[in-house]
């Protein structure tokens, strides 16, 4: 049961030196913020014994609990596991783990005339496999281990990786000749690429493309490399001077075009660089505009563009262009798919026969796929993909082949494990390929779910999605009554929260949860205008929705606020500061994965990773309309004198996103102002970034610690 306030051990004092700073007419005063100094023994040796706290306190009030919970995790995953194998040119692609792996084994084999890209064809051909990377061999001696990128060039010849080592996000790249047999040989071995992005790009068999870290760890350049020459031969192919955008890259689908981008949270602008012609100038598709995003794909002579140009859910324009990437009239062009105010059109993608188009409808994704017919694409042969779930999740999978006569998505539900299919364009044939295998056995009539809908205080209808284990004999189609329940949520940067399944909460829900998504504004879950009302000076209604939603399952009788916890991690840890400070009383228990808790500070400092590009999602606090909205709300400038929750608070040191100080800052401040007797627990892991563990099994450790707690505040059988 819940641990009482004198049950655990004596948490760590951490000494006040405050610092003053006065914006706007304003002063906020930081006590804490000398745990920046990250050469200081002193903020190690303080962040090591909140750790020894953190973890003594839940092993007295469950003791072996967490050891138990990993090991019921880990005995839910299939340890010999393999991906669909997935062709590219002659090869069929795929990767597979053996028992006690923490890290995958890359492989390929010959793809022969009528061979499946099925799991069953593997085993047919087993004899003619080349393992031509093994994670398990390069992270051998890391404690942490993350192969970002692993790139094969064109004609299939070379492989080339980026690795991070720490968690910092900055990468090592290096290129590798592929024997006959699958082995590797170094090459260039005096020329290891430090410091860069994560991505690489093939442009042909001997030229690819690599970001450059700026000092606030943006990718502001891309590089051109060739094979075999010295690193100051290498090229400098695009730099981005401002400091709101970033640059990536990637191959389009044709392969006619390397596909430049960069891009700010608002603005995008690309270019098309032709693989036939690696050396040449990329050129620009459409120069950017404030405020206009677009993407696009590539057919012949086609260029697909997805577009917000006077079109808050987008629209789907097809222009024409010549193959060495230049836009022939690029006012001119067709409306393929207007803007619809309903329908957030979130992807296109195109191959040589159909196009899919991907969009959300009332905050569940779908596709349609649109058949060419005399080379233009005919949307009244077009056909939806539809799923019966009442909430899931939906995605494209591995289609790299640009002739392809399927398409192959993702799918999963919170009842249903992750699965592959395999969908028939001509005929719409749908084939399940593979489901993740739940040892044990999962059967999801044990399990319901539910979409239901909170009122916001400004009367805006704000979904939730629930799943919980069904009692014996229940056959409802509503939750259960004064159950223990987890509510959580992200909100931010238009991410959509899409319910799916996990393997490892199985175990809070076998032990009676109801488990509870809030698809809160500032997410994109019910479209773009769904995201722009919660971001800027619209922030607040992340919270206030959040808030809602708790209210909402607390007035249906389906929890009370003693039974119910909350959880975010990053910019949902955010959430959870913030909903901590205004509402206290709903909740029995937190946890804050990574939390963003001390905006107003890191947004005033550019100096830091990402601070720039961020201001146009939460507002740059050097202006005062910037700094008013981010003062009202940032968790850490708002703790004040009242009971909170218990909370559990995990920190990465190694994290360039969210740094350790952030959580360290707000759990001593929690503890100061507070003035109940419950506790803030602070768990750093000193491998990891933003993350957390990497592995399949090691990152486990981290959700047994945030189980345990959760298990002994809601009163959950142990």
């Amino acid at each position: 049961m819940r641990g009482e306030p004198g049950d655990e051990s004596t948490p760590p004092i951490l000494e006040a030196r405050p610092v003053s700073r006065t914006l706007f007419g304003d002063t906020c005063v930081d006590d804490y913020g000398w745990l920046r100094e990250r050469e200081d023994p002193a903020v190690r040796a303080h962040l090591e014994a909140e750790r020894a706290h953190a973890e003594a306190t839940l092993d007295a009030r469950t003791p072996g609990l967490r050891a138990r919970l990993y090991a019921e995790m880990r005995a839910r995953i299939r340890e010999d596991e393999r991906t669909l194998p997935c062709r590219e040119g002659p090869w069929l692609y795929y990767s597979r783990t053996e028992t006690g792996d923490e890290y995958d084994r890359h492989c390929r084999r010959p793809f022969r005339p009528g061979d499946a890209e099925t799991l069953e064809q593997l085993e047919q051909g087993a004899e003619l496999e080349q393992v031509y990377l093994d994670e398990n061999a390069l992270a051998e001696g890391h404690e942490y281990f993350d192969l970002a990128s692993l790139s094969v060039s064109p004609g299939h010849g070379r492989v080339a990786t980026s690795v991070d080592l720490s968690g910092d996000e900055r990468y090592t790249l290096a290129v590798f000749e592929l024997g006959p047999d699958g082995g590797r040989v170094a090459l260039d071995p005096e020329v290891r690429l430090e410091d860069c992005g994560p991505s690489i790009t093939w442009i042909d068999d001997e030229t690819f493309l690599y970001e450059r870290l700026d000092e606030a760890h943006r990718p502001w350049q891309l590089w051109r490399r060739r094979v075999g020459t010295p690193a100051s031969a290498d090229a400098l192919v695009l730099q981005e001077d401002d400091e709101r955008f970033f640059l990536s890259h990637w191959r389009a689908r044709s392969q006619a075009f390397v596909v430049l981008s960069a891009d700010s949270q608002v603005s995008s602008e690309l270019y098309l660089l032709p693989t036939h012609a690696p050396e040449s100038a990329p050129r620009c598709v459409a120069p950017r505009v404030q405020g206009v995003e677009y993407a696009v794909e590539h057919r012949g002579e086609q260029l697909f563009v997805l577009t917000n140009e006077d079109a808050l859910n987008f629209r789907l324009r097809v222009l024409a262009v010549d193959r060495d990437g230049r836009v022939v009239d690029p006012h001119g062009g067709r409306e393929l798919i207007a803007h619809d105010p309903q329908v957030m059109l979130e992807g296109v993608d195109a191959f040589a026969e159909h196009l899919v188009i991907w969009e959300r409808v009332e905050g569940l994704p779908q596709a349609w796929v649109v058949p060419f017919v005399d080379g233009q694409a005919d949307l009244g042969s077009a056909w939806r993909l539809r799923f019966p779930d009442a909430a899931y999740g939906m995605w494209p999978s591995a289609n790299p082949e640009f002739d392809s006569p399927r398409l192959r998505v993702g799918y999963s539900s919170p009842t249903t494990p992750s699965s592959v299919y395999d969908c028939e364009l001509s005929t719409q044939a749908r084939h399940l390929r593979k489901q993740t295998e739940v040892v044990g056995g999962h059967e999801p009539a044990d399990y319901a779910s539910a979409r239901v809908w909170a009122t916001a205080s400004d009367g805006t209808r704000v979904p939730i999605s629930l799943v919980w284990r069904r009692r014996e004999g229940d056959s409802s189609d509503a939750p259960p009554a004064d159950a223990p329940t987890l509510l959580n949520a992200y909100g931010a940067y238009g991410v959509p929260s899409d319910p799916m399944f996990s393997s490892a909460r199985l175990s809070l829900l076998d032990r009676g949860l109801v488990y509870a998504t809030a698809h809160v504004r500032g997410g994109g879950d019910l479209g773009r205008a769904w995201y722009e009302a919660g971001k800027l000076g619209a922030k607040a209604n992340t919270f206030t929705d959040f808030i809602a939603c708790a209210e909402h399952l607390i007035a249906q009788g389906w929890t009370s606020p003693a039974k119910l916890a909350a959880q975010g991690g990053s910019a949902g840890g955010l959430l959870i500061g913030a909903v901590a400070n205004l509402r206290p009383e709903l909740f029995a228990a937190m946890v804050a994965d990574v939390p963003f808790v001390d905006v107003l500070n890191t947004m005033l400092d550019p100096s830091l990773p990402l601070t720039a590009i961020e201001w146009e999602e939460w507002g740059n606090p050097a202006q005062e309309q910037g700094y008013r909205w981010i003062r009202a709300y940032s968790p850490y400038d708002n703790v004040r004198a009242q009971a909170y929750p218990e909370l559990l608070v995990l920190a990465g040191w190694n994290d360039p996103r969210v740094s350790y100080w952030e959580p360290a800052k707000w759990t001593a401040r929690l503890r100061e102002r507070r003035t109940d007797a419950r506790g803030v627990l602070l768990w750093t892991n000193f491998d990891a970034g933003h993350g957390g563990a990497s592995g399949r099994y090691a990152y486990l450790h981290e959700v047994a610690l945030e189980y345990a707690f959760l298990i002994d505040q809601l009163g959950l059988e142990p």
